[in-house]
Formats: C-alpha cells, structure tokens, sequence
C-alpha cells in the first residue's frame, strides 16, 4: 500500500482554522484525533501488509504521524517533516510519541516535538525518520519499486514481521521471546516457508505466493 500527497506537500495535518472553529463553538477540541486520525494510524500499524508513505512534499503534524506510522518512508529531497503540535500549545498525536521513539529515540523524539522546528529530508534521513530520499520526481516511481518489491516477497513472513515489531515495543523480553516462537510457528506451517526453504537447498530463486 502506498500513500501520498495529491498536491505540493504531502499531508499538512489538521486544518487549524477549522479547530478554531471547534474551540469557539465550545466543542470537544480532540473529537477529530479520537474519531478519524486514531482509527487511521491503528489501521496503518496494524494492518498485515507493508504500507509505504511516498513523502512528496512537507509533513506536518498529524500529516508527520501519519508518515512516521507507515513501514517506509520514500522522501524528496524537498521534503521535510515538522512536529507542529508544541507551536500551537500542544502535545503529540496520532502516534507520535510511539513511532518518534521507535524510529530515532528518546533523545530525538523530546527534541522534534519539543523544539518543533522543520526537520529537512537529509537530518531526517540521518534520524531514521526516512527510508530514502531521492529526486522530486522519482518518489512515486521508487516507492511503486519498492511496492513491487514487497508484493513479490514472503507477503505472510511480512505480516508476522510487523506483527513482531508492534508487539516487542511494548512488551518485555520473555513475552517477546514467546510471541516470536508463536508467529514462527504459523509460520512453518507456511506453503512459502516449505517451497523458500527447498529453493534454498537446491540453491534456486524462491518463488512466493503468500501462503
């Protein structure tokens, strides 16, 4: 799955002047996080399939959440990500305070939300934060590339693979242990298991079909 930006930037997060609106009517400021980004970034994270955020342009706020939430992230090099949130007197969301760490540490997490100054594709590349970046107009072609990749691959191994990693962050090492062993198992039972692993005996390509 890849996501990205129709215009200039790849997604600018929540329309202020909208929330604006919401405050002065007296309205529950956070229903839009709780009711439509939550939903989003659950579904990216947990979803069974690797999901490519091809980042054309600046992300910003929940719009750098939603980047951060996939599995990839294929940038221009125009491109930049701001954690906007503590410019307008708030804290993170829509998963920033889960990816941010994962991806670049605690160090660097309190440092983008914090200080909340742009982070250009190079230093986010450098972070962790990036994937690749590459020319403006070889986003799209090189995450449809890596998508066709990925689609070509051990597609159930990839499930269990992010399966793996959602659990281990928020789980010890003796429970991690034992999630790995369960996902291992299903996995051994696998047709693409089975079929990858006589390729490799016999010292041929494997070919796989996701079962």
């Amino acid at each position: 799955m890849i996501i990205t930006g129709a215009g200039q930037a790849f997604c600018s997060g929540q329309d202020l002047r909208e929330h604006a609106d919401v405050l002065a009517s007296g309205a529950e400021p956070t229903a839009t996080v709780r009711q439509h980004y939550n939903p989003i970034i659950t579904t990216i994270m947990t979803m069974p399939k690797p999901v490519i955020a091809a980042v054309n342009g600046n992300a910003a706020g929940a719009g750098a959440s939603l980047a951060l939430a996939c599995d990839f992230r294929v940038a221009a090099r125009r491109a930049s990500l701001l954690m906007a949130f503590a410019r307008v007197g708030l804290a993170a969301d829509s998963g920033a305070s889960v990816t941010l760490q994962r991806l670049a540490g605690a160090a660097k997490a309190t440092e983008f939300l914090m200080l909340a100054e742009p982070v250009d594709a190079e230093h986010a590349l450098a972070a962790g934060l990036f994937t690749t970046v590459v020319a403006e107009d070889e986003v799209l072609p090189e995450a449809t590339r890596l998508a066709a990749r990925l689609a070509e691959g051990p597609t159930a191994a990839y499930a269990g693979i992010k399966a793996q990693l959602l659990f281990s962050a928020t789980h010890g090492l003796a429970e991690s242990l034992e999630h790995e062993a369960q996902v291992q198992a299903e996995l051994g039972q696998t047709a693409d298991h089975r079929a990858a692993t006589l390729a490799f005996t016999r010292k041929e390509r494997p070919v796989f079909h996701g079962s």
